[in-house]
């Protein structure tokens, strides 16, 4: 080896630790994967202005949407991995590839930490005949292709949930008809009319219709009672199911970060979500505040994908 080449590497080795001690130095982009003024876009600006007042640099949010979030999860991935470029990771990363929209998963990141989950609630009319989730159960059984849902497009998280709950407890999934929608919101204005019977979604989406008293909650299907309504059962007190799955958030970057940016950075994130200012923003919002660390987090997402995988081939939804 040259003197010259044998310099070279020896400042590489030299230097590649002190930028890592020094970071960050410049600003960092927050990268969302949704449109701006959504619920995602909401918790990634509390989350970057956070983070910003930590790390001591600019954390600027950048909306890159597109391809049913394909476009922005893609953004994250790919990018330096420098600690330059972080974002959003939420749970569509666990439903993308199956669908054969992208080869990305969770194990294409670097996991920061879970920040937020909101479990699906099965929603009905005011004015519906169901009074529990049991009475609902039975009612498809009993005369399937009758009710109808929405609340998403087809092989959207809550019409994947859904079809699970109704897997889970021995009833074809095509038992309900499922009307798509543009989002939850649609979906519940649409059960308002009348046109649907039946609308999963999270407790923050519906808390608007349901406090005004359109709309009735029969349960939430997770282990622990909803923040904003713990009044309603569990899915284990409604029907004696476990099972759950709902809609989440967490903090990425991308895959091969350096050994001391990622910790840094994973620090960050848990003073953030520890932070009151998050816990209040949360409450405000309705959004469930829920904390995984890194490997935590990695552990997560592998097992929503491998749940997501055998329900969506299940439906026929995977690719």
């Amino acid at each position: 080896m040259t003197r010259p080449s044998l310099a070279f590497l020896l400042l590489a080795l030299v230097a590649c630790p002190c930028r890592a001690a020094e970071y960050p130095t410049r600003p960092i982009t927050f990268i969302v994967p949704w449109g701006a003024g959504g619920g995602t876009d909401a918790v990634g600006r509390i989350m970057a202005s956070l983070l910003e007042r930590d790390l001591g640099r600019p954390v600027n949010v950048v909306n890159r949407t597109g391809g049913s979030g394909v476009v922005g999860h893609s953004a994250i991935a790919h990018a330096r991995p420098d600690g330059y470029t972080i974002g959003i990771l939420t749970v569509e990363i666990a439903m993308m590839h199956h669908q054969g929209l992208t080869r990305l998963d969770g194990s294409s990141f670097t996991p920061l930490g879970l920040v937020n989950l909101d479990p699906t609630a099965i929603q009905v009319r005011a004015d519906s005949p169901y009074q529990t989730l049991g009475d609902l159960m039975n009612a498809i059984r009993e005369q399937p292709g009758k009710l109808k849902a929405s609340g998403t497009a087809r092989g959207g998280i809550w019409h994947v949930s859904l079809c699970g709950l109704l897997r889970e407890q021995r009833i074809a999934p095509e038992a309900v008809v499922w009307v798509p929608s543009v989002g939850n919101a649609a979906g519940l204005l649409d059960l308002v009319a009348g046109g649907v019977d039946i609308v999963p979604g999270s407790h923050p989406e519906g808390r608007s219709l349901i406090d005004a008293g359109r709309v009735r909650s029969l349960a939430i299907l997770d282990d622990n009672p909803s923040q904003l309504y713990p009044a309603v059962p569990t899915g284990a007190q409604a029907i004696g199911t476990r099972w759950s799955m709902g809609a989440w958030r967490g903090i990425g970057a991308p895959k091969r970060l350096p050994k001391p940016i990622a910790e840094r950075l994973q620090a960050a994130v848990k003073r953030a979500y520890d932070s009151r200012e998050f816990a209040e923003f949360m409450a405000q919002r309705g959004f469930g505040r829920k904390w995984a660390g890194p490997e935590e987090f990695a552990a997560f997402m592998a097992r929503e994908d491998e749940q997501m995988g055998e329900i969506m081939r299940a439906l026929g939804l995977a690719r």
